[in-house]
């Protein structure tokens, strides 16, 4: 028995079908707010920013570490194959005046123990240091909240997208739908001679167009899913549910209004100040580097000195050696390289501070070019709204004419593809739309 193309695709559709319905059995179903929420907590990007905070920590907590005592052990054993030569005056012994006699002083085995403490007193660079740590610190939990923000910009505009796509593929399947009631129609006039063939090859060829395209866009769904899956961190493998509509994202499209851009709502900004908190601070290390560093010190050890090798011998006596004391350190002529590292530190500061200056006026530029792309998306979804409306309005006329006889299938079918044409822009109306209302939303600051 032959196979029709039509029959073939309907049993590839109908084993697909089969397929995703037992896949979706077992999925997870996802609003657009748990979609942002897991992939905060599991994408890549979020658990590094993650790291990214636990390593600024652990770096703050070293810096804090160097103002704490320090102690050390130690312990030392020698043997000394050769007991080092001393040269004594010769005359000590009874020898001639001006002449030396070679003696060995000290023992085969040394042994010696001991026990060191350090306190840092004063360091410039260490007060700074504190601070610093501090604000790199704050530097990381800004850069984690920015991959936050980030994260959920890409999950949104990726959710959008796998609505999209299975809307259009929810009208394909109307339109094929549709179709395929007119050429069943078609074939039946054929056979009893009321049209030609030609009008029947006619409507098969739009007909298979369809097919194919939803072959395309069954594709597309599967893209647009494993994008999402993979901006949320989930196994592309592991099949989804979105619980959210289209619909209800689409009543949520108004007019922007007058709105102001406010560069502290961004998190960008916040960084870049926090970077210029950190060049200021670098200046003042580099600037009070020239005030003298104090350590207090003290150590305690114990010597065994031995003719065999009995250190640890208890009966044996270790001789003990004790020490405190205090460093100071100050700087008096460095060939200038103190001063020049201040020179560069202020240059850093005033790049620093020119960035800030530029971002706040790019964050401007960027809400100013938002709400005028979001305007033009609104205006551009009404007029497609509009064609919709107005195709759907030809179409039905069109078909009313064909089935009373007094229009062609042609017309029908033109109309048919203006119409479905209408709605693949409409829908594309729709995600631009989404996309820009989201897009200013971050330019504004509103997504947190």
């Amino acid at each position: 028995m032959k196979i029709t193309r039509i029959k073939m695709h309907r049993i590839v559709m109908l084993f697909v079908t089969t397929i995703v319905g037992y896949g979706l059995a077992n999925a997870q179903s996802y609003s657009l707010q748990q979609a942002q929420e897991y992939a905060v907590k599991n994408s890549i990007n979020s658990a590094n920013a993650k790291l990214d905070v636990d390593l600024a920590r652990a770096k703050k907590n070293e810096v804090t570490g160097i103002g704490l005592p320090q102690l050390s052990g130690s312990f030392d054993i020698k043997d000394f194959i050769e007991i080092p030569t001393s040269l004594v005056p010769a005359e000590f012994f009874g020898g001639p005046p001006g002449s030396f006699a070679p003696v060995q002083f000290g023992t085969k085995y040394n042994a010696s123990a001991g026990l060191t403490a350090s306190q840092l007193i004063f360091s410039s660079d260490y007060i700074v240091g504190l601070q610093a740590s501090k604000t790199y610190m704050e530097l990381a939990q800004k850069a984690e909240s920015r991959t936050k923000i980030e994260t959920i910009t890409s999950v949104t505009k990726a959710y959008y997208g796998a609505l999209v796509a299975r809307e259009r593929f929810k009208l394909l399947e109307i339109n094929i739908e549709r179709l395929d009631k007119m050429l069943k129609e078609m074939r039946a006039l054929n056979s009893n001679g009321y049209i030609e063939k030609i009008d029947v090859d006619r409507v098969e060829v739009n007909y298979n167009n369809l097919l194919v395209e939803k072959e395309k866009t069954l594709r597309l769904i599967n893209l647009s899913e494993a994008l999402l899956k993979f901006q949320m961190g989930l196994d592309v493998n592991q099949p989804i549910i979105l619980s959210d509509s289209l619909t209800a994202f689409t009543a949520t499209l108004n007019e922007a209004g007058n709105v102001k851009a406010n560069p502290s709502a961004r998190i960008e900004y916040s960084l870049l100040e926090s970077q210029n908190k950190l060049n200021e601070l670098d200046l003042k290390r580099n600037r009070m580097s020239y005030l003298p560093s104090l350590v207090a010190y003290g150590s305690a050890t114990a010597q065994a000195q031995r003719q065999q090798f009995d250190i640890f011998d208890t009966k044996q006596r270790w001789f003990p050696i004790g020490v405190v004391g205090a460093t100071l350190n100050v700087p008096i002529f460095d060939g200038l390289q103190k001063n020049y590292k201040v020179e560069q530190a202020k240059i850093n500061l005033f790049k620093s501070k020119n960035t800030l200056d530029l971002i706040q006026k790019s964050i401007n530029l960027e809400v100013n070019n938002g709400v005028t792309a979001y305007t033009n998306a609104l205006v551009t979804l009404n007029y497609q709204k509009k064609n919709i409306d107005l195709a759907e309005r030809v179409y039905n006329t069109t078909k009313i004419k064909y089935d009373q006889g007094v229009g062609s299938n042609l017309e029908v079918i033109n109309a048919q593809a203006s119409y479905r044409e209408a709605l693949v822009n409409y829908y594309a109306a729709i995600y631009d739309a989404l996309v820009s209302k989201t897009d200013l939303d971050k330019a504004l600051g509103n997504i947190k």
